[in-house]
């Protein structure tokens, strides 16, 4: 902790006092931490769910043809879990005291 101090005068004596005063800043470095750990995890889940449409194949839209691959667990269950479990570590990030 950085502490600041104010030089204050005192009209009684004429001197001059310094008050120490402390940094207003709620984050700290522990915060800011979670704070990339969690947009990480936010980023990786974003990045899990990527990937073809239903409607292509090999890189082109094909009407004719269906791609189940929208299906897969890693973009239903892993990648929104990702994702959900970097907005909890954003919220421990935020609400953690230094």
């Amino acid at each position: 902790m950085s502490k600041k101090t104010n030089k204050l005068a005192a009209s009684e004596f004429g001197k001059e006092t310094e008050v120490p005063q402390e940094s207003t800043f709620y984050f700290g470095q522990q915060n800011f931490k979670w704070m990339l750990i969690g947009l990480a995890f936010i980023v990786v889940g974003f990045l899990l769910m990527m990937g073809p449409d239903a409607n292509t194949v090999d890189g082109k839209f094909d009407p004719n043809s269906w791609n189940d691959d929208i299906f897969s667990i890693r973009r239903i269950r892993i990648a929104p879990l990702f994702i959900v479990i970097g907005f909890v570590i954003e919220v421990y990030a935020i609400l953690k005291r230094k």
